[in-house]
């Protein structure tokens, strides 16, 4: 699956659990599948994650461990047939391992809307990244029903709690790869970046990293009641009760699939489960009180991250990639912008304030700009305010470049970012964006990006100036890179007023 050579010679390090044996390429160390937990099946299965039991020997590891069960979106379900069930597995990339290297170290989180993902995507190869002088770590986390259903007798946020391990593994293993455990910086994209958030306000990751990068944050957490009327929902689609008890015996590929198919019909109880059903969003982080106290904005602007310098941002576009996907470019009804007004835009007079913002806006831009707005864009700008407002320190960019790909379709559309930071322009599903090439205008920005976001690694500073409430500095990230106001003004203003808080059950 990696291409990676097993020869004796392979790199060696000793972990708490054993050793493991990885490859060497492009002058980089690799180490990929190190399972971080126990595989949550049979007794473990809907429980917190567990240590994994250590093993004599030298272990291999030269080939990804096996996604996590999930959902049928963008071919995912296939890749998630391996037989294996040992998931929570982790990879790393570095320079020079060693324990006394005291590198930088940047752990990934990976999108997915919480429904799918994995950390064997060839665009999240850490290669680049590391050959910046960082030592990289992606992982997989349970994702769909599996990690974030509310089921009665499980914990909630499972997927959340797997983070915490791999980041506990990390504390306790990672300078033998050369790494630094106090300089530990987590990055994440989508559902990846609103994880990233969701960590800032979990008492139990406090003290596991010292830096947070958030990619376009997926907005929406949801109120325990909301979660446990889709978790029920799913489980009355398999003649189950959504406990525990009554799940734990169907197969998470049948699982996976019931919950598939409430989000296929989601829209059907949008009286009930409001927006979240609109755009089909099954499962988020649940704020229930313990594991996840309150939302991410909260805790921030309480000061849960006054501490922990933040790099934050969005793309101009991100809604596009949906309208791509839906075959709606260009097609966008007056009638369907008026109900995406209706339905996303924020308190009684939303609608009215997108149309009177942007007079001369078509029913895409109304469209697109909404719906950008209120899953992604506005979520990213509000931490920011609320760290700058708590007195920490936020660094903030837009990514403008439109993408070349398909002819220009995509523009600087959701996703487009990944791999531009990773520097994998030529891999994966994101490469399409990209185009053939790539060109040179592509691998200069692609630096560029990949040169700030190592440099906040190392140091806090992606060199541009913080955020604060006066000036609004960001950093565009274009063809011509450029710092200046916030450019989405007019949103800013629409959705000063607007709370993130838990997306509730209507009654």
């Amino acid at each position: 699956m990696t291409g990676a050579v097993a020869e004796p010679s392979g790199p060696e390090v000793r972990t708490q659990a054993g050793t493991v044996r990885g490859s060497r390429e492009a002058d980089v160390a690799v180490f990929r599948g190190i399972p971080f937990a126990e595989p949550p099946v049979g007794e473990l299965r809907f429980a917190a994650p567990r240590a994994a039991r250590g093993w004599d020997g030298v272990r291999p590891a030269l080939s990804y461990g096996p996604p996590p069960p999930q959902g049928g979106h963008f071919g995912m379900e296939a890749l998630s047939q391996d037989a294996a069930d040992d998931w929570l597995t982790l990879n790393v990339w570095t320079p020079e391992p060693g324990p006394g290297a005291g590198l930088p170290v940047m752990v990934w989180i990976q999108g997915g809307a919480y429904t799918i993902g994995t950390s064997a995507l060839p665009e999240y190869d850490g290669g680049r990244l590391a050959r910046a002088g960082a030592v990289v770590v992606t992982f997989n986390y349970r994702v769909g029903p599996e990690g974030f259903g509310q089921f009665a007798g499980a914990p909630a946020n499972r997927g959340l709690l797997d983070q915490i391990a791999a980041l506990e593994w990390v504390r306790d293993n990672i300078r033998a790869f050369g790494g630094a455990p106090d300089r530990v910086t987590v990055f994440g994209q989508s559902a990846g970046a609103g994880s990233v958030a969701a960590l800032l306000a979990m008492p139990r990751a406090a003290g596991l990293f010292g830096r947070a990068v958030a990619q376009s944050v997926q907005g929406t957490f949801f109120s325990p009641e909301l979660a446990a009327d889709i978790a029920a929902a799913c489980a009355a689609e398999l003649g189950r009760k959504p406990t525990v008890g009554d799940l734990r015996t169907v197969a998470p590929a049948r699982l996976s699939a019931a919950c598939d198919a409430v989000g296929a019909t989601m829209d059907r109880h949008a009286s009930r489960w409001g927006a979240v059903a609109h755009r089909t969003i099954p499962v988020a982080p649940v704020v229930e009180g313990d594991t996840l106290p309150v939302t991410p904005w909260q805790a921030v602007a309480d000061g849960a991250a006054r501490g922990i310098p933040l790099l934050v941002g969005h793309t101009r576009d991100e809604q596009r990639l949906f309208t791509v996907i839906d075959g709606l470019l260009g097609q966008v009804s007056p009638e369907q912008a008026a109900t995406a007004l209706r339905r996303f835009a924020p308190g009684p007079d939303g609608a009215r304030r997108y149309r009177d913002g942007f007079p001369s806006a078509s029913p895409d831009e109304l469209y697109e700009r909404v719906q950008s707005d209120w899953l992604f864009r506005m979520p990213s700008l509000h931490l920011a305010e609320a760290q700058a407002a708590a007195g920490g320190r936020a660094h903030v960019y837009e990514l403008t470049w439109p993408a070349p790909g398909m002819d220009g379709v995509f523009g600087a559309c959701h996703g487009l970012d990944v791999p531009l930071v990773f520097g994998n322009l030529e891999r994966g599903q994101p490469a399409v964006m990209i185009g053939d090439g790539p060109s040179p205008e592509a691998e200069i920005l692609s630096a560029r990006m990949r040169a700030a976001w190592t440099a906040f690694a190392a140091d806090g500073d992606p060199g541009w100036p913080a955020y604060d409430g006066d000036r609004r500095l960001v950093q565009l990230f274009d063809t011509r890179p450029a710092v200046t106001a916030y450019p989405e003004e007019t949103s800013r203003l629409i959705w000063e007023d607007h709370t993130f808080s838990p997306i509730a059950l209507r009654h």
